[in-house]
């Protein structure tokens, strides 16, 4: 079984002056929950867009799980919301997921209670779609990509507009959808919920992919530590004396030392040989907001 569900090659999409997508080479790996994080602008919709048929492209290529299947055939093991799920607002939730499944031969009417239990409207499935909160249209949107038990979702922006506590509702369901047989690609601007909920992430950049890995391995522990000392400013002469110390300042109450990980112990050494103790060291954590800004610069702006 290919381990990639999602590989792409060079895929560009121009229109007209404006490149909205350049070179995008993305590998999206098996059983994972992938994020595409952007600012708006930045080609996720666009690409996915691509994925789905939606959008032809200029130029390049992509496969859907695995080069040996066809589009046509990929797309009928796919599920997908674009933007946000569309339904019949005077239908219960229900009969609407019951109309939508006979229009797609996806799955059977005997799998939609087991559904909407599932996405946690069990109990409002008789109501009217209008009356559903933002949150809950969005998770019959999701209950809708599920049928037929597709091997990958594809979720563009699944909590653009939604209040906190909705963004949270949806955030833990999609968590939920990620296993060793199913794969969620999931766009999003906001770096706090591509941290939250996935496993591995592509950053893009006006239509670029800019860096891509595990979450992870992108938010690898910085080499910095947190001290705080008996004698902050006696522990700065003491650390900036060590040649393998690349930095040390003060920071409000304590000290961010900037050294190998593996050599933590060695600073606790050399401060106690010289009289100085300490009372905490913790290691930092670059946070993805941070790495963003870090490969971005000037774009992370964009960026909630």
């Amino acid at each position: 079984m290919n381990d990639l569900v999602i590989q792409t090659s060079a895929l560009t999409k121009r229109y007209g002056h404006i490149l909205a997508v350049d070179q995008l080479s993305l590998e999206v790996p098996r059983g994972r929950i992938f994020g595409l994080l952007g600012p708006n602008g930045s080609g996720k919709t666009t690409t996915i867009g691509m994925l789905l048929g939606l959008v032809r492209p200029t130029s390049g290529s992509f496969s859907l799980l695995g080069s040996g299947t066809s589009h046509a055939e990929a797309l009928h093991r796919v599920g997908a919301i674009v933007e946000q799920p569309y339904f019949y607002p005077y239908l219960s939730g229900r009969r609407n997921l019951a109309y939508f499944q006979g229009i797609s031969g996806r799955g059977s009417p005997k799998e939609l209670d087991d559904l909407l239990e599932q996405v946690g409207l069990a109990d409002r499935a008789g109501d009217r779609f209008q009356t559903y909160s933002l949150g809950m249209k969005q998770r019959l949107g999701l209950a809708y990509t599920l049928l037929g038990n597709p091997e990958l979702l594809i979720l563009d922006e699944p909590t653009n507009g939604m209040d906190p506590a909705g963004m949270a509702e949806v955030r833990d369901l999609i968590r939920s959808l990620g296993s060793a047989d199913r794969t969620v690609l999931l766009s999003s601007h906001l770096l706090n919920e591509v941290e939250q909920i996935c496993d591995s992430v592509a950053i893009l950049s006006k239509g670029k992919v800019i860096a891509q890995g595990a979450v992870g391995d992108l938010l690898h522990p910085q080499e910095q530590v947190r001290l705080r000392t008996s004698d902050d400013a006696k522990a700065v002469e003491v650390l900036a004396a060590l040649d393998w110390v690349e930095d040390v300042r003060i920071e409000g109450e304590a000290l961010i030392v900037t050294a190998p990980h593996d050599r933590t112990s060695e600073l606790s050494e050399a401060l106690g040989r010289a009289g100085v103790y300490i009372s905490e060291i913790t290691p930092l954590q670059m946070s993805l907001e941070q790495y963003f800004l870090e490969v971005t610069g000037d774009v992370a702006g964009e960026i909630q």
